[in-house]
Parts: structure tokens; sequence; C-alpha cells
């Protein structure tokens, strides 16, 4: 098994990516991409540390390590109810104002 550094520095990286993406970016399906890219480097994060654990509980019996991947689950069914949801607003968004530039939604303000 690879030691648990490489997990966490490839899970900073696209975390990092992801987080840059949804600071510069104003198309919002570039947005929803980096979310999603965010969302993936926490799964991995949790499925290693998961798995971590359970090399470290001993016995091959016990039930250490599910409860990062039952996390995981949790945040895959999210994520997926957000996309829905996202892309729809998205849909309806390009449909109204021919445009899927966040900055437009600012003047919707006013």
């Amino acid at each position: 098994m690879m030691p648990i550094n490489y997990y966490i520095f490839l899970s900073l990286a696209l975390f990092a990516i992801g987080m840059v993406g949804v600071l510069t970016r104003r198309n919002a399906i570039i947005i929803f991409m980096c979310v999603e890219l965010m969302l993936n480097a926490v799964n991995l994060l949790l499925v290693a540390f998961s798995k971590m654990h359970y090399l470290s509980a001993g016995s091959p019996f016990t039930t250490a390590g599910t409860d990062g991947q039952l996390f995981v689950f949790f945040i895959m069914v999210v994520a997926a109810a957000e996309v829905s949801v996202g892309l729809a607003i998205i849909v309806m968004m390009y449909r109204n104002i021919h445009s899927v530039d966040v900055n437009f939604l600012n003047r919707l303000k006013h």
C-alpha cells in the first residue's frame, strides 16, 4: 500500500484546482464541475483514511474502515442531487437569458 502522504497530496492538489476553478471561472457549468472535483478530493481522502484506520485495527474481522466509505456514499448522493438541481437551474437560466455567465445573475438583483 502507498503511504498516506501521497493520497493527502493528491487530494490537496485536486481540492486546490477545484477551489481555483470556483473562484476564477464565470461559466456556471465549469463552476459545477469544479465543485464536483472538490467533492471527489474529499472522497479520496475519506477512503484513504478509512483504509489506513482499517489496516491499523489489525484484526481482519473488524468493521473498521467502513465509516469513511459510508460518508463517501452520502457525499455522492448529495453531489448527485446538487448536480440535478444545479443543471436544472442552469438550463432554465439559459432558456431565459441565453447565457450561462454567473456575472449576469448579479444584474438580476436590481
